[in-house]
């Protein structure tokens, strides 16, 4: 899975900086700054499920399964068009993402909808 590619300096580019995070006390992780694309982003205001509700289908479920959906995040892919909106500059390079990151706007209601989506048997019938 290629979430993020290098591309050519030729290449008409909006890009956006990146910024140095402290991950934990220890390490530092480099990431786009989309805060800017995100003042032009229209919200997407997708509900999310209501934790009661939820927790009212637990109680009668027969089993429980856990899923990690951090990993799965990434999963979601750009459309190619929008590619070149998550694109970051550092001192290797010009770099495009190919899926979906955290830092956008739309992500979080995009990928509930797509996990709704694919889970809709399952949450219809508890």
């Amino acid at each position: 899975m290629d979430v993020i590619r290098k591309i050519g300096h030729n290449e008409r580019v909006e890009i956006t900086t990146t910024v140095l995070i402290n991950w934990d006390s220890v390490k530092y992780k480099v990431c786009g700054d989309f805060r800017a694309l995100n003042n032009y982003t229209k919200a997407d205001r997708y509900p999310i499920t209501r934790i009661p509700h939820a927790l009212d289908k637990l109680a009668k479920a027969k089993y429980i399964t856990r899923i990690d959906c951090i990993k799965g995040f990434h999963h979601n892919g750009v459309k190619p068009n929008y590619m070149k909106l998550l694109r970051i500059i550092c001192y290797m390079g010009i770099y495009e993402y190919s899926n979906m990151l955290f830092a956008i706007k739309k992500a979080p209601a995009h990928f509930q909808r797509m996990m709704d989506t694919i889970f809709q048997e399952e949450i219809l019938e508890g």
